[in-house]
């Protein structure tokens, strides 16, 4: 599923520069501040992709809060929000998709004041179809204002951002895929589900577990989006992202194409480097001091 006019000559290594904050209270804050000057410095519609997991929890709770109240509804109205990834087939019901720990965090409240939620369909008969179907609504309203994003950790340092997995082929043109599913992905993300307090059922962790398919928005839509919000705050239950975090800090993207290309396939999380627009708030269990 592409789109035409991104490739990797285009776009330049420009580093990664994060922000080291106290705690993940302090990164929910600085999340809320992105898309509040997103808010101040354009009008009409925000569009957004939700980051799942422990990543945005705290900004969720924080924008659950909000929504009980008046202060911000103008903010909420203007708001269509969109999932990043999701695990399929599985029902929509499951306590282990990202779309019920987003009611479970936000609340009743906030779906009632924003403007659209677009989950991708899990339990659709053609997926393809429903994903084309989910791009096709996001491309019409005008792509992506602020991609909240984590970082998952892979074998040999490696990471993943949204489902996008080392070696899965992903090019810079790559709107979105369908890609098999991994043993390390499941674990990964039934783990952070139940680090983050939600209560699965048997049922939900044996469903969950006979998902085949990662759905996830790639590297061109990361790359179009107007800015990046990435938040990492679990590396004391997922302890392989102080490596993994490290090495997308401290690599070099090549200047040649084919090495670039090979470099992004193997460590899909260095796709952040290319946006001119990232915010990186983390904590400092990763290891990492502010510039």
């Amino acid at each position: 599923m592409s789109s035409e006019g991104l490739n990797v000559t285009d776009i330049k290594d420009r580093g990664l520069a994060p922000t080291v904050v106290a705690n993940e209270q302090a990164v929910g804050e600085a999340m809320l501040h992105e898309l509040l000057l997103t808010a101040k410095n354009k009008s009409g519609d925000i569009n957004i992709a939700l980051l799942g997991g422990r990543g945005a929890q705290q900004l969720h709770r924080v924008l659950g809060e909000l929504a009980c109240g008046t202060e911000h509804d103008a903010l909420f109205a203007r708001l269509n929000v969109f999932t990043q990834d999701a695990l399929a087939p599985m029902t929509m019901q499951n306590r282990l998709s990202f779309v019920r720990d987003f009611e479970r965090i936000l609340g009743p409240a906030f779906f009632a004041k924003i403007k659209s939620f677009t989950p991708m369909q899990t339990d659709s008969e053609d997926l393809e179809a429903s994903l084309i179907a989910y791009l096709t609504k996001l491309e019409a309203l005008g792509g992506l204002d602020i991609f909240f994003i984590g970082h998952g950790p892979e074998a040999n340092d490696a990471s993943h951002l949204a489902y996008i997995k080392p070696f899965s082929g992903a090019q810079a043109h790559h709107l979105a895929g369908i890609i098999p599913i991994s043993n390390s992905i499941l674990e990964h993300h039934i783990s952070k589900f139940k680090a983050g307090g939600s209560e699965v059922s048997e049922e939900d962790e044996r469903e969950c577990r006979d998902a085949q398919f990662i759905l996830t928005l790639g590297p061109a839509t990361i790359l179009k989006a107007k800015k990046i919000v990435q938040s990492i705050v679990d590396a004391d239950t997922a302890p392989a992202k102080v490596a993994t975090y490290q090495k997308v800090l401290n690599s070099k993207l090549s200047e040649h194409k084919e090495i670039a290309e090979a470099q992004l396939n193997a460590n899909p999380g260095l796709w952040v480097r290319l946006h001119a627009n990232v915010k990186s708030y983390i904590l400092p269990n990763l290891g990492v001091q502010n510039n």
